[in-house]
């Protein structure tokens, strides 16, 4: 490998909006993330919608679904 064209490596602390919190390995020093393996539907088996700036509304007011 060449030196000095790689960006330094950290372990991490990554943190979800649900609270949970890991370590991982990253070129950035903290991360922040809407949605992690704790809380997403395809892990937990719980449908949650999430809704960015009302898009579900907007979607079903468009297509006559409320």
């Amino acid at each position: 490998m060449k030196k000095g064209i790689h960006p330094e490596y950290f372990m991490t602390t990554v943190t979800c909006a649900c609270g949970e919190k890991f370590e991982v390995g990253s070129t950035r020093k903290d991360l922040r993330v809407e949605i992690c393996s704790k809380c997403h539907p395809m892990f937990t088996g719980k449908q949650r919608i999430v809704d960015t700036g009302g898009r579900v509304e907007r979607f079903k007011r468009r297509h006559g679904l409320q």
